[in-house]
């Protein structure tokens, strides 16, 4: 097996859990607060710079003209004339692809499947659930109320498809995207790994 899989995921899906419980399955990585730590140990910044990075929206017009010149940056201007929220995704890009390089893996959320969008053998995956499956489980695992449930999903969701919107010029949740979207309210997430690993061997 030689596939590097992305996982993209609405909030309270359970697409960490189930892109753990797929690398498990394979033998491979798994990258999500890993990749935080080696990012920000590669680059210098703290963790916390890190931490949401993904569920804030970028408004930095340097970035945007330096996107529009090379896809990872303007050499000529250099990291350190972006902003940076900016500065710590060109940081997360850099390990993304450091980490896809290196062999099979599984990698949550991070823009990842923009990122090794021309990389062979990349399988990219979304996972999403009904919203009142979303809001009871958020409610249990973040010990929250049902308002403050449906305030955080719609937050989050709403940052996690501004920051992709933004960095890949496309749109979050877009089904061409992915190669399988995946409803996990519906099968459990054992069986959404379980498909998820029969479509990889399939490939193969």
């Amino acid at each position: 097996m030689k596939n590097v899989i992305t996982i993209s995921r609405q909030y309270g899906s359970g697409g960490r859990v189930i892109g753990k419980k797929l690398a498990d399955k394979l033998g491979i990585p798994f990258y999500d607060n890993e990749l935080i730590n080696r990012a920000a140990k590669e680059s210098g910044f703290a963790v916390s710079a890190f931490e949401n990075a993904e569920n804030k929206a970028s408004n930095s017009l340097l970035y945007s003209i330096a996107m529009g010149m090379n896809a990872y940056g303007n050499q000529e201007l250099g990291i350190s004339n972006v902003s940076l929220d900016d500065q710590i995704y060109l940081a997360q890009t850099n390990v993304i692809q450091k980490v896809a390089q290196e062999g099979p893996c599984v990698i949550v959320g991070r823009c990842a499947d923009y990122i090794l969008k021309e990389k062979p053998g990349v399988i990219n995956v979304f996972i999403w659930a009904d919203i009142n499956y979303r809001i009871k489980r958020v409610m249990e695992t973040d010990k929250l109320t049902e308002a403050k449930a449906v305030e955080r999903i719609h937050k989050i969701d709403k940052g996690r498809a501004n920051y992709y919107n933004y960095h890949s010029s496309d749109k979050w949740g877009k089904i061409e995207n992915y190669h399988l979207s995946i409803r996990s309210d519906y099968i459990g997430m054992d069986r959404c790994a379980d498909c998820i690993k029969s479509y990889v061997e399939y490939e193969h």
